[in-house]
């Protein structure tokens, strides 16, 4: 018997649906070194799946003497920049993955801590209507790992966060769509997902469709019962 499809589908955008965690990486080292710092990739992965209020912070007591209004608007300009430059790297097998979603009529919602304004440009350059709805990390009041924006996105859609399926790569983003009740599949990218609680583990999106969620939500939904 076919498995009930998911209300709703909500992704993450950096590292999960694009990987373009190495361009905030380069972002927050060039801001750093401009500042006499040093920045590691040990401290770079510390901020993947922050809040970019909160990665600020951290980029200011590394010795960038900006706001955090002005690092946060740095980050995002410097990122556009290259995505417009180098391309859009969208991560394997995301984008039929969306595809087999919209064919199969099921509403879908970017949820990112990036800007909208970045998120949008990002989903401009799908070449079919892959979003319903974008919630950036400017519309919400509580960042990732807060479950807030993943509860926005339920809350706009009409739908239970428990009937939904969530896609993270961070462990706050997957603590995030994990606290707001979505049922939550992990596909770790740069940092590793193995004690973090999502309900299932894909090490990529290739080959995955519509059908694949489906049954991770019946799977979701039998252990529950059990």
């Amino acid at each position: 018997m076919t498995s009930p499809l998911p209300a709703a589908v909500l992704w993450d955008m950096d590292g999960t649906l694009v990987d373009t965690e190495p361009y905030w990486m380069a972002a927050e080292t060039r801001l750093v070194e401009r500042y006499g710092g040093a920045w590691t990739h040990e401290q770079a992965i510390q901020l993947v799946g922050l809040g970019l209020e909160d990665s600020a912070v951290v980029l200011q007591a590394a010795g960038v003497e900006m706001t955090r209004p002005e690092i946060v608007a740095h980050l995002t300009d410097e990122v556009m920049r290259q995505l417009k430059e180098q391309g859009v790297p969208f991560r394997a097998g995301a984008q039929e993955l969306l595809r087999s979603i919209r064919d199969a009529g099921i509403p879908t919602a970017l949820v990112t801590m990036s800007m909208s304004r970045m998120a949008h440009a990002v989903v401009e350059l799908i070449d079919f209507p892959a979003f319903d709805l974008v919630i950036g990390g400017d519309d919400v009041a509580r960042p990732k790992p807060f479950p807030d924006p993943y509860l926005q996105a339920c809350e706009k859609l009409g739908v239970a966060a428990g009937d939904a399926v969530a896609l993270e790569d961070s462990p706050n983003g997957a603590r995030a769509a994990i606290a707001s009740g979505a049922v939550t599949i992990g596909i770790p990218n740069v940092v590793a997902l193995d004690d973090v609680g999502a309900f299932a583990l894909w090490p990529t999106l290739e080959g995955r469709t519509a059908a694949d969620l489906a049954g991770v939500l019946a799977e979701a939904r039998a252990e529950v019962r059990a």
